[in-house]
């Protein structure tokens, strides 16, 4: 079984953090058993889980591949050190796993798209984030 990772900050506003829960909740639907089978949320810092208790969950329900996605929009250093870094503390405590890390957000060609998209550009009625 093949799981995804998604890889946010994390933030002392927990609604913060929810909402990047929701998204993994979202994206779980959108993958509908197609690419992922399970899709769950790991944090750098200040929320739980964190990226190898993330992975280590994955793991525990039945995950042989865990993709870790950063969901970051450039490569700082959280997203070209940091979270390597967690990853490798992962693949030492699980050698039998796949643990492959993805490319960041931010790095995706769609992203160009999306936010002129979100702006307004995309459609007549563009839509506003409450």
């Amino acid at each position: 079984m093949k799981a995804l990772l998604v890889v946010a900050h994390g933030s002392r506003r927990e609604a913060s953090n929810d909402e990047v829960r929701e998204l993994c909740c979202r994206i779980e639907q959108e993958a509908a058993g197609e690419d992922f089978s399970l899709v769950r949320a790991g944090f750098l810092e200040l929320a739980e889980p964190s990226i190898p208790e993330g992975i280590g969950q994955c793991l525990e329900a039945g995950a042989d591949q865990v993709v870790v996605l950063p969901y970051f929009l450039s490569a700082g250093r959280h997203v070209s050190e940091d979270i390597p870094a967690e990853v490798e503390k992962a693949r030492q405590q699980h050698p039998e796993a796949s643990i492959v890390l993805a490319p960041y957000l931010g790095s995706a060609p769609g992203v160009a798209r999306l936010l002129v998209e979100l702006a307004g550009g995309g459609s007549k009625d563009g839509y506003s984030v409450e």
